[in-house]
């Protein structure tokens, strides 16, 4: 297949893309810098989303689109300005995914498009499935739901939709090694009351779910992008410091989380328990159903 993927060349989009060329097809990655990048015989990088660009008339039929674009959350303290910066960038992506299908002549089957747990909003005590419709009422909420809503225009289009709602990534690169940190230095241990929920997911099943997506024709709108067993932050971070052969033991408490990094601290002190009911139906088998071999498959030789 011919597969495009913006985001490409990112953590989780460089993964993909391995898989992607080992299985034989050829992916096209979109990108804002296309001259940093050099072709090969499987992969193509193509400039979007800049002046003077206009990616449709250089792809060729595309089977399948991949939407990783997307500001990172956790790259700077939220001032209202970085809020925009966060909103906008996932809905500048998606539109020019949009444009880009709409101008050609042959669709592509379907657009697996980038989500988040954040959509289903903060709960310590209930648990969210893709049969939850409504979203939640908080920064986050409002940003998947809005890009979710724009993503699933390429229904009009005649094209299958799905929207992956990642929960936390645990891979070499991302959030986990930023966990790690406090424990390398003997001072791991709750965040806040430690009783927030932290929907967790490998990478290497973040890959295998967007493959799911694309190959898996009756799939569409949400598919939650988590392993199956969530943990509260208290439990995560104890497995983390047994992993790791270090102590849980110095909770960070809420106020001094809070002052330091703003409304950004909700990454750290909200959560969500999500698990993946519709990957289970369509019988997903999850390399890492469990936190602690998916940390040591990271974090151990």
């Amino acid at each position: 297949m011919n597969i495009a993927i913006t985001g490409g060349t990112g953590f989780v989009g460089q993964k993909l893309t391995r898989e992607l060329i080992e299985e034989g097809h050829h992916v096209y990655i979109l990108t804002r810098s296309p001259e940093k990048h050099h072709d090969t015989d499987h992969t193509t990088y193509i400039g979007w989303l800049m002046d003077g660009y206009s990616p449709w008339l250089e792809l060729p039929q595309i089977d399948a689109f991949v939407n990783l674009a997307g500001e990172s959350l956790n790259s700077g303290r939220w001032t209202e300005d970085k809020k925009r910066s966060i909103m906008n960038s996932r809905i500048d992506a998606t539109e020019g995914v949009l444009e880009i299908i709409e101008k050609s002549h042959v669709k592509p089957n379907v657009l697996v498009n980038a989500s988040a747990v954040g959509f289903y909003g903060k709960s310590k005590t209930k648990t969210f499935t893709e049969e939850t419709t409504e979203p939640g009422n908080d920064f986050l909420a409002n940003v998947v739901a809005e890009w979710e809503k724009r993503a699933s225009k390429a229904a009009n289009l005649g094209v299958r939709t799905a929207f992956i709602r990642f929960g936390i990534i645990l891979g070499e690169e991302g959030a986990l090694p930023k966990m790690v940190i406090p424990y390398r230095l003997m001072a791991g241990g709750n965040l806040g009351t430690g009783e927030q929920w932290m929907s967790w997911v490998h990478v290497e099943d973040v890959v295998g779910l967007i493959k799911l997506a694309v190959k898996e024709k009756s799939i569409e709108g949400p598919l939650n992008g988590t392993a199956p067993h969530p943990k509260r932050n208290k439990d995560f971070g104890q497995t983390l410091g047994e992993v790791l052969n270090r102590p849980h033991w110095l909770p960070a408490p809420a106020f001094a989380l809070k002052a330091a990094l703003g409304d950004m601290s909700t990454l750290l002190l909200d959560g969500q328990s999500v698990v993946p009911k519709k990957a289970t139906e369509y019988g997903y088998a999850f390399k890492y159903p469990e936190l602690k071999p998916a940390l040591q498959s990271i974090l151990t030789d």
